[in-house]
């Protein structure tokens, strides 16, 4: 296979592998460096009996990624505040013309099921996400893995019972969703807190990450009142230089507040029956970074 054959293969498969690699990860700095290692692997190996070159490199990038997950684990024990995944631009374009393969894999990204794919083990979450959103074959998966394929199914058994019994399951029209973030940005940058009350559920939660590097809560704030304040306190002293721009990222409308030009929250909301049922800030900084182009 000539050089340029090999580049051409892998770029026309490299959204699969970042995909991969970033539903494996949460991050978007560590998947790019997975798919880089997996190029360099792939560009400097011998291709001559690869038949399957998507296969092949999924293969490859998943036990990259694997590597890399048992790593950041640890890392992650240690994480000052709840933890969110690295907000990642989606847009799907051209390349997903089927609705319900858009949809899967706007679920299989999103911020909900991206945190409970944090609790499963590396193994659990590689059969999930190989499985679910890209709809591979127990087959394949097991040889990417290298078990049977027996134990492949259990694995998968495992990590769909949970995640079906731990992510919400909303399902709402995206124009609606859209809608409900504008009003909701609105008041919030208003500080008008009765405007947010009428959005928010009764039971609403607020989760912030910011890795302990800029100012957010360090728990999970409950309910209407608590969240309702809080937003309106933080809409209320304001932010420098601000800038909202409403955008998709993890597979559904968010916003992103920049100060001054640079990213500095990102907000994305939860909504079932007309009302904000989970809101999610992220503020560290080192995760706004590829947002700066945005």
């Amino acid at each position: 296979m000539a050089t340029d054959t090999a580049t051409d293969v892998f770029e026309e498969h490299r959204p699969v592998l970042m995909g991969v690699a970033y539903r494996m990860l949460g991050r978007v700095a560590d998947a790019e460096d997975v798919v880089q290692e997996a190029w360099l692997r792939w560009s400097s190996g011998d291709r001559a009996d690869v038949r399957e070159p998507r296969g092949y490199l999924v293969r490859i990038t998943t036990r990259l990624a694997l590597d890399r997950l048992r790593h950041v684990q640890s890392r992650r024990e240690t994480y000052v505040g709840p933890w969110l995944p690295e907000p990642l631009v989606t847009d799907f374009g051209p390349t997903v013309a089927d609705t319900e393969e858009r949809a899967v894999l706007a679920d299989s990204v999103s911020f909900a099921v991206l945190v409970v794919l944090e609790s499963l083990s590396p193994l659990e979450r590689a059969v999930f996400v190989l499985r679910e959103a890209f709809g591979f074959p127990f087959a394949d998966i097991a040889a990417t893995l290298d078990r049977s394929e027996s134990a492949v199914r259990q694995l998968a058994g495992r990590a769909r019972k949970h995640v079906d019994e731990r992510r919400p399951r909303y399902q709402v029209d995206p124009t609606e969703r859209r809608d409900l973030t504008e009003r909701f940005l609105t008041a919030a940058a208003g500080g008008d807190i009765e405007g947010l009350m009428s959005l928010l559920a009764p039971d609403v939660q607020l989760v912030s990450d910011s890795g302990g590097k800029s100012k957010a809560p360090l728990r999970v704030i409950e309910s209407a009142d608590k969240v309702g304040r809080f937003l309106a306190a933080v809409g209320r002293e304001g932010i420098p230089a601000l800038e909202i721009r409403v955008l998709e990222l993890n597979g559904g409308p968010a916003a992103l507040a920049l100060s001054g030009g640079k990213p500095d929250t990102v907000f994305q909301l939860e909504i079932a029956d007309g009302r904000i049922q989970r809101i999610y800030l992220v503020r560290n900084p080192d995760k706004l970074v590829s947002l700066a182009s945005h």
